[in-house]
């Protein structure tokens, strides 16, 4: 009951592409599947009117088969890792950009306390000059061994390799040792990835010091990156960054 189906919930509406010389702000959340309370939609929409966002790259998302919170204002993608019959969990990748292309993906690994998998989103976003920009939305696998979590980011840089263009990693990698870090330091140098430091780093979610938390970027100016302190809604706080192309 749990295994994702092969129906992927999803609406595109929007049909604007990235134009060369335009920022446009990305937010990322891990939400403890708290999408679709009041309190949450309250803050996002107060946390988005402070930092005007074109991408919401959203983990730990709950939607009901009955509902849609995002409705009618983003186009969106949802790379489940769980689903019953009253709600879709997993990654959920939103834009006000085209998407081009979306694909979901599972671990190939299950997490071993709760035998379910993690998910990522993999979205194409049109540049009006020619090509995409390509969104990757992570929430990492969790308990399971170094070797395993290595395996599983090998994957996503396998699917990364052959694009050329600008490049948005982000999301949350569960890195909560230094041998796991290193492993996604790894990965980000092997495909040329740069971190987003964040102003108020105090606020990103962290385990024994570890921050969880983070957007990488390759092909674009960062302008503005900053962890937002909201810690009464989720046991995450949002990491926001303003690019340019």
């Amino acid at each position: 009951m749990l295994k994702p189906k092969v129906v992927i919930p999803q609406q595109f509406r929007h049909e604007h592409p990235i134009v060369q010389g335009e920022a446009f702000g990305v937010l990322c959340w891990n939400t403890q599947k708290l999408t679709e309370t009041p309190q949450f939609q309250r803050t996002l929409a107060r946390v988005l009117a402070d930092f005007p966002s074109l991408f919401l790259l959203l983990q730990e998302t709950k939607l009901s088969a009955k509902e849609n919170w995002l409705h009618p204002h983003w186009s969106y993608a949802v790379a489940p890792n769980m689903q019953t019959r009253r709600f879709t969990y997993g990654v959920l990748t939103a834009s006000q950009y085209l998407f081009t292309e979306a694909h979901a993906r599972l671990s190939k690994k299950r997490e071993g306390m709760f035998a379910t998998h993690k998910s990522y989103m993999l979205s194409h976003h049109a540049l009006a000059a020619g090509g995409s920009l390509l969104v990757v939305n992570v929430h990492a696998i969790n308990f399971v061994g170094t070797q395993q979590f290595s395996q599983e980011m090998e994957l996503i840089k396998h699917e990364l390799l052959a694009h050329r263009g600008p490049l948005i990693v982000a999301g949350d990698f569960n890195v909560w040792s230094r041998q796991r870090r290193l492993r996604l330091l790894q990965f980000c140098r092997s495909i040329g990835l740069k971190r987003a430091i964040m102003a108020d780093p105090q606020h990103i979610k962290a385990y024994r010091q570890h921050p969880l938390d983070f957007i990488f970027y390759r092909g674009l100016s960062l302008l503005q990156a900053a962890a937002i302190d909201t810690s009464t809604v989720s046991d995450h706080n949002p990491l926001y960054a303003r690019f340019m192309l």
